[in-house]
């Protein structure tokens, strides 16, 4: 008797150690942005336990605005958004940090609401459903900082920025050839965007430059009119 209430007591620690191998930090209830931008939800996965553990993790619900879309990127390597799914290998003791969900808040503000579920697959019964709610907002209308009779150009936005940034412009001569040309502090180019007159808006991709200070020239019909600071965080 007294041998099999030991065994009880024994397999009733193993059971609280292994459902306390795995902890998830880092969440937020709200993650806010604008339009436009891309929202990021770091997340934090800890391994209590002496074993290595693999964490699967995945979307299991939600809504999601029409234009938006939600993705997992592990070291700064996105994975495409078809993939709802990820699995996260853990050694004991081991905390993985660099895990990201991003959000394209895409054109439209409102609410998104999206659920995801980690399962320790050594452990299936140690299983954790979180929500994470972004909310979405209008951009404040940027100020004007060129204008001529030939085109109209609004500042970059958002600025710092981290994978885009935009650049809203109104052309006013068909005819006229405009673009804007990203570079570093040393002059080296960095990425060219044309303005085409039946467009409104520049999509400058930040998600491949280091961090630090860049600068974007307006160049019409082939002459620099001005010049703009760029600040790439990360």
């Amino acid at each position: 008797m007294k041998g099999t209430l030991f065994l009880i007591w024994l397999c009733a620690i193993s059971f609280e150690l292994t459902a306390q191998a795995l902890e998830i930090t880092g969440i937020q209830d709200t993650y806010k942005g604008t339009v436009g931008d891309v929202v990021r939800a770091p997340l934090r996965f800890t391994n209590h336990s002496d074993r290595p553990i693999t964490v699967h993790l995945r979307q299991s619900g939600g809504q999601i605005g029409t234009s938006q879309r939600s993705y997992f990127c592990r070291g700064g390597d996105c994975f495409d958004g078809a993939v709802g799914d990820i699995l996260i290998k853990l050694d004991p003791g081991q905390s993985v940090n660099d895990l990201e969900i991003l959000l394209e808040a895409g054109l439209v503000p409102g609410l998104s609401t999206v659920r995801y579920t980690a399962v320790n697959r050594a452990n299936p019964s140690e299983h954790f459903e979180f929500d994470l709610n972004f909310v979405i907002e209008e951009r404040r209308r940027q100020s004007s900082i060129y204008n001529s009779r030939y085109i109209t150009v609004q500042d970059v936005y958002p600025n710092p920025a981290s994978d885009y940034a935009y650049v809203d412009y109104r052309l006013l001569e068909d005819q006229v050839s405009a673009r804007i040309v990203v570079h570093s502090v040393l002059g080296n180019i960095m990425g060219e965007y044309e303005l085409p007159s039946f467009e409104s808006q520049a999509k400058i991709l930040t998600g491949n430059l280091n961090a630090g200070i860049y600068f974007y020239t307006l160049y019409i019909d082939g002459e620099a009119v001005m010049t703009r600071k760029l600040i790439v965080k990360r």
